[in-house]
C-alpha cells in the first residue's frame, strides 16, 4: 500500500514538474513582449536580459501608435483588422451552423459524400489557392478593398466539421416538437439550434477571429494601400524598417494581442466546454 502511495506521489510530482515547465515555456515568449514594451531599447538589447523595467517607459506605446514616420496610420490597421475578423467570424458562424445542421438532421442521397468532399478541401493548403484566389480577385477589381479581405474566408471546412460533429447529438425529438407546434426549418434553426449550440459556436468564433487577426499572407497579396493594410503587415513593416525600435514594435505586439485576450475571456467558459468536441463527440 505504501509503495503505491509513493509511487502515485512520484507520478503527481513529475506530472506536475512538467505542466509548470510547459506554462514556462509558453508564457516566457509572452512576458518578454510586455516587459520589453516598456522598457527603452537599450535596455532590451542587454544581456542578461532585466525581466523585470526600471523605469516604465510609456513612450513606446505613442511611438507604436504614431509609426515611425508619423502617420498614424496603426489605428486604421486595427480597425480594418477588427471589421475582417469580426465580419469573417460571423459568417463562418452562421453558415458553418447552416450546413452542419443540414449534413447532421436531413437525410439525403450523397450527405456523406458531400461531408467527404467539403472535408477533403482540408487537406489543401491555402498557400496552394492563394495565387489562383488572387487572380479571381484581380478579375472581379476587389483588390485593395474589404469585399477582397472577406470573400475567400467566409466559410471554411473545419467550422462546417465542428458544428456538424456537435450537432449530429442534437435530440431529434426537441426538432421534431417544434415541427409539430408549426415552426419552419429555418426558424427552428435560430430558435433553437443557434441558442443550445453556444460551446461549438463560442470554440469556432475564437479560432476563426484569431486565425483572421493574424492572418498575413492574403492581406500582404490583396492590400496594396497602407490605408487597407491590417495589423500583421504594419508589424512586419515596423520590425523591417531602417531605425527599428525594439521598444516600439513589442509595444504594437502587445496592443495587436490585446482583442484576441479580451475575446477569450470573454468566451472562455464556453471555449474550455467546447474545445474537445471533435473528440468527444462522434459522428
Amino acid at each position: 500500500m505504501k509503495t503505491i502511495k509513493k509511487q502515485s506521489f512520484i507520478v503527481d510530482v513529475l506530472i506536475w514538474a512538467f505542466l509548470i515547465l510547459t506554462a514556462i515555456v509558453i508564457l516566457a515568449p509572452i512576458v518578454f513582449m510586455f516587459t520589453a514594451s516598456l522598457m527603452p531599447s537599450r535596455d532590451i538589447l542587454k544581456m542578461p536580459y532585466p525581466w523585470i523595467p526600471k523605469d516604465l517607459y510609456w513612450q513606446n506605446y505613442w511611438q507604436a501608435l504614431r509609426g515611425n514616420d508619423g502617420s498614424f496610420i496603426f489605428p486604421r490597421n486595427i480597425l480594418n483588422s477588427f471589421i475582417v475578423a469580426g465580419v469573417v467570424s460571423i459568417s463562418t458562424v452562421f453558415l458553418s451552423a447552416l450546413t452542419g445542421y443540414g449534413l447532421a438532421k436531413f437525410p439525403f442521397r450523397g450527405r456523406n459524400l458531400v461531408f467527404l468532399l467539403i472535408m477533403a478541401t482540408m487537406m489543401i493548403p491555402f498557400e496552394a489557392i492563394m495565387i489562383p484566389l488572387y487572380l479571381v480577385a484581380t478579375s472581379l477589381k476587389i483588390q485593395n478593398s474589404y469585399i477582397g479581405l472577406i470573400l475567400p474566408f467566409l466559410m471554411n471546412a473545419f467550422g462546417i466539421f465542428l458544428m456538424r460533429q456537435y450537432l449530429i447529438t442534437f435530440p431529434d425529438e426537441i426538432i421534431d416538437a417544434a415541427r409539430i407546434d408549426g415552426s419552419g426549418e429555418f426558424s427552428i434553426f435560430l430558435r433553437i439550434i443557434l441558442p443550445n449550440s453556444a460551446p461549438a459556436i463560442a470554440t469556432l468564433a475564437i479560432l476563426t477571429f484569431r486565425t483572421q487577426w493574424d492572418n498575413l499572407l492574403w492581406p500582404l497579396l490583396i492590400s496594396q494601400s497602407e490605408e487597407m493594410k491590417t495589423i500583421p503587415l504594419y508589424i512586419v513593416k515596423f520590425a523591417t524598417e531602417k531605425h527599428t525600435n525594439e521598444g516600439a514594435m513589442m509595444a504594437a505586439a502587445v496592443i495587436a494581442s490585446i482583442p484576441i485576450l479580451v475575446l477569450f475571456l470573454a468566451l472562455s467558459r464556453y471555449f474550455v466546454s467546447g474545445a474537445s468536441l471533435h473528440s468527444s463527440r462522434k459522428g
